[in-house]
């Protein structure tokens, strides 16, 4: 398994799309309203592209693609054809034991599932993760709710979920009022701890690359960049 394929493997199974359609060497993912990840096209044919393309909008989707680094021909094959690069996003990872050596601070962040009503509140309010993302969640085959707590209040959520050995935390967001407090940082250790009690050993999630405190966060709790995508999408129709 190259390097794209295993990662995308990890992402179709812990960010799951209502559906997947395959044809030839494209591989199309189908969920109205739920943002790019799961409405996009994975494969690596440059020669036939208008396939993929046909096969986007016979099923009423812009055409757009998951380019990862090693896929150089076909980011210049689309970018020739007007498309332009959206999302592009950086994998972080890390190894649970480094996260997971010392108890959660008291009352600073929780695993529940299915969401609190609190969490889907917070969710809206961050204003990306509505109700299609929310159903993403629930299709996971191993879901996980983690609501941060600051200063005796509900501050952040995140989701969790596994595949094999890998967790994947998705969805972060912590209330405007609440960041710079060590919510995000809280959220990333409870779901450590819950990918721990969930047989696995690595925890991964995929944060855009131009969001510079996200990332920072991350990096200063010990993860690693282990690879990176973006998005290729045809030109306004």
């Amino acid at each position: 398994m190259t390097e794209r394929s295993h990662w995308q493997t990890i992402i179709d199974a812990c960010w799951p799309a209502e559906r997947i359609v395959t044809q030839g060497p494209w591989t199309l993912r189908i969920t109205p309203g739920a943002g790019g990840r799961v409405n996009a096209m994975s494969g690596n044919a440059v020669d036939h592209i208008d396939a993929a393309e046909a096969l986007a909008r016979d099923n009423g989707l812009c055409p757009s693609f998951i380019i990862h680094p090693e896929q150089a021909a076909l980011d210049r094959a689309l970018a020739r054809r007007g498309y332009g690069i959206e999302d592009a996003v950086t994998i972080w990872t890390i190894d649970i034991a480094s996260l997971t050596t010392t108890p959660m601070p008291y009352a600073t962040a929780f695993s529940i599932w299915p969401p609190l009503q609190i969490m889907r509140d917070i969710w809206a309010e961050g204003g990306h993760v509505g109700p299609e993302r929310q159903a993403v969640m629930a299709r996971a085959a191993k879901p996980g709710g983690i609501l941060g707590r600051v200063d005796d209040r509900a501050a952040g959520v995140g989701f969790v979920a596994a595949d094999g050995d890998m967790a994947m935390l998705s969805a972060v967001e912590v209330l405007t009022r609440h960041r710079r407090k060590g919510v995000a940082g809280n959220i990333l250790r409870a779901a450590a701890h819950w990918a721990r009690d969930h047989g696995c050993t690595r925890l991964s999630l995929v944060a855009a690359s131009d969001n510079a405190p996200a990332n920072a966060t991350y990096a200063s709790h010990g993860m690693k960049a282990a690879a990176a995508y973006h998005y290729r999408r045809a030109p306004s129709e």
